[in-house]
């Protein structure tokens, strides 16, 4: 099942929860006000405020900080562009007779690491690439190291430190597409929507009116702040993605030539 269907479900379930929350909440008021008609929805009022003001921060910092993460992801991808471009322009301070092959292993490595994020959400092609991502590092650094040892020492020392940030801002993107919230950080959300719902539809039992236009909205708003919240939690997988930005790294492998193996 993709992704955007799982979530697209689940947000379509909590939906269906809120409503059948909120018409809990207000037949547990109505039936309380039939035995009791005077007070007693007195005093409640401040425990639903409290409720639903703890709903409101908790979904203000879940999107705040899946849209932290969503922004450092993208600048994650500049970074590593300039960073591997630098690293490839250092390597005319190499010998000549050095550069050719680590310019083909430069090409092999980017678009191995092009491949990487193409292939979300196929896990198991995505650990596959990583592995060739990483063998063509230590070729890479392996043939740097024998070539700077012959250059000029200055052209070394600058080869190398350009590859060591290189190779630390493609782990360093490795590791932040697997930071999320904890998996009861979700489940606390879902929990605390549900509550809310049924204490906002018990403060309406002593109402006459009651009007369904509004609880529809208020489910509705809320599943999809959830389903926005999750989109943007996994920028490779749903509608709201990061991929417009690996064109960066797309253009700057056309820069080295012998583009045949992109598409």
């Amino acid at each position: 099942m993709s992704f955007v269907l799982t979530v697209g479900l689940l947000c379509a379930g909590l939906f269906g929860g809120v409503l059948l929350a909120f018409e809990l909440g207000r037949r547990i008021g109505l039936r309380r006000l039939a035995k009791e008609p005077s007070g007693v929805l007195g005093g409640t009022g401040v425990i639903e405020a409290a409720v639903l003001a703890l709903l409101g921060l908790l979904i203000a910092f879940t999107f705040s900080g899946a849209t932290s993460r969503f922004d450092a992801r993208r600048q994650l991808i500049i970074d590593e562009t300039n960073a591997i471009s630098t690293a490839y322009l250092r390597l005319d301070l190499l010998l000549p007779d050095a550069r050719p092959a680590l310019r083909t292993s430069f090409r092999g490595y980017l678009d191995s690491r092009i491949e990487t994020y193409r292939k979300v959400p196929d896990l198991a092609a995505v650990r596959a690439e990583l592995a060739r991502g990483a063998a063509i590092q230590a070729e890479i650094w392996q043939r740097a190291v024998v070539a700077s040892s012959e250059a000029p020492a200055p052209a070394g020392m600058l080869l190398l430190a350009a590859l060591n940030q290189m190779f630390d801002i493609a782990n360093t993107r490795t590791l932040a597409a697997w930071i999320h919230p904890p998996t009861t950080i979700f489940v606390m959300l879902g929990a605390l929507v549900l509550v809310a719902s049924c204490f906002a539809g018990h403060s309406t039992a002593a109402s006459k009116m009651h009007s369904w236009v509004h609880v529809f909205g208020f489910a509705l708003v809320i599943s999809v702040a959830v389903y926005v919240i999750v989109d943007i939690e996994y920028p490779r997988m749903g509608f709201i993605r990061v991929d417009a930005f690996d064109r960066a790294l797309v253009e700057l492998r056309q820069t080295m030539g012998d583009v045949s193996a992109l598409r």
